[in-house]
């Protein structure tokens, strides 16, 4: 016990290196929530235009232009989702640190809200087109029967029930951002991860802020968890209501 409290001083409360982690943690939340916000604004219209160019009843009364961009618009976000996923984040992060945004100055945190946003909308695309895939084909066709045009079919029937469908999957998402942003301190961000390596470097104790590291990633996913099951058994409460 008494070498374990001597670990824990030497690590956080001498010269306050404690703030490594508070620091750390913050850009990590930081990043996390606007990357989870520009994934999903980027997946969504990924989604809606792969949907669209899926959705043959959507596009039978437009003309030929519209059609023709609508194919070349999937094909873009066929080879964005490919190219995407199909490559380590890390590599993105550096990419764009190094290579786009090398002489622009911008911050470490920036170009990792970028770079994790991107990479993300490749996979809340996936899950917003199985959402909007999911809802029954007569809701468009009840919307267009009524009169509405394809879009604000989409935008007050097909979409708000898809969004419902796939909440969860996009609270999972968040988790999943909050582990994958620990790679964040290859383009000079100082995340969690890179606050604890700081730590080791200072105190050539490599287990003690390595754990605790650990520890305060695995108590935000378990927090995250529990709130995502209890999001799931409320959805599930209010269908069964209605």
């Amino acid at each position: 016990m008494e070498n374990i409290l001597k670990a824990l001083r030497l690590n956080l409360i001498k010269d306050n290196r404690y703030l490594y982690l508070v620091d750390g943690l913050k850009n990590t939340m930081i990043i996390t929530l606007f990357a989870t916000i520009l994934g999903i604004v980027l997946g969504l219209i990924i989604a809606l235009v792969r949907t669209t160019y899926d959705n043959t009843n959507g596009l039978k009364n437009s003309n030929a232009v519209l059609k023709v961009l609508i194919k070349i618009a999937n094909s873009i976000c066929q080879l964005y989702i490919t190219i995407i996923r199909g490559t380590p984040v890390v590599i993105q992060l550096m990419i764009l640190f190094f290579c786009i945004f090398t002489s622009r100055n911008a911050s470490g945190v920036l170009i990792a809200i970028i770079g994790f946003g991107l990479n993300s909308s490749a996979y809340v695309a996936e899950i917003f087109r199985s959402g909007l895939m999911s809802i029954d084909q007569g809701q468009m066709e009840a919307g267009r029967s009524l009169g509405l045009s394809y879009i604000d079919t989409m935008k007050y029937i097909i979409v708000p029930q898809a969004f419902k469908v796939v909440l969860p999957s996009l609270c999972n998402e968040f988790i999943v951002l909050i582990k994958e942003t620990s790679v964040a301190g290859y383009v000079a961000v100082q995340d969690l991860t890179k606050g604890g390596d700081i730590i080791r470097s200072r105190t050539y104790d490599a287990w003690t802020p390595l754990l605790i590291v650990a520890g305060v990633y695995l108590l935000l996913t378990c927090i995250f968890s529990v709130f995502v099951k209890k999001l799931e058994v409320s959805l599930r409460k209010n269908e069964r209501t209605n």
